[in-house]
């Protein structure tokens, strides 16, 4: 008769290579299956042959930019953080809570907008194929399918 720990063992043994091959073939389909993410700001470098002016005045937009974000995120941070004290300290949607989420909401509308005109001061940089050439970028980017 066999050992109950030989048994176990290998049942272990075989329940851990099972899980491995299944968590390996899971990933391969996943990455395999996962679209595509376009970073709008690599894809403009890389792809739209940009003139060394045109690369100069979008870096001075990008650095802009990156200030004016940063800042928005961290005005949602704050706000964020003013919601959880709210309504961790009083379990209610009263006044504070209220204020929290809208101002929250105006720094979250506040970096759509300026992540819109950033993206419009952009392409008003580019010559005609280039502008066609992002605005496919952009449409990927937002999720549209090709046109």
């Amino acid at each position: 008769m066999k050992s109950p720990w030989r048994t176990f063992v290998v049942m272990l043994l075989v329940t851990v290579a099972a899980a491995g091959v299944a968590g390996w073939a899971g990933a391969r389909y996943g990455l395999s299956h996962a679209p595509e993410v376009t970073d709008l700001d690599i894809a403009i470098h890389r792809d739209l042959n940009l003139t060394s002016e045109q690369d100069r005045q979008i870096h001075t937009l990008e650095a802009a930019f990156a200030v004016q974000r940063s800042d928005l995120q961290a005005e949602m941070r704050a706000a964020n953080k003013d919601l959880a004290e709210a309504l961790s300290q009083r379990h209610s949607y009263d006044e504070p809570a209220r204020q929290a989420v809208a101002r929250l909401h105006a720094a979250m509308s506040k970096l759509q907008e300026r992540t819109i005109e950033h993206v419009l001061a952009i392409r008003a940089l580019l010559d005609p194929s280039q502008a066609a050439a992002f605005d496919r970028q952009v449409s990927k980017a937002l999720g549209l399918p090709p046109s």
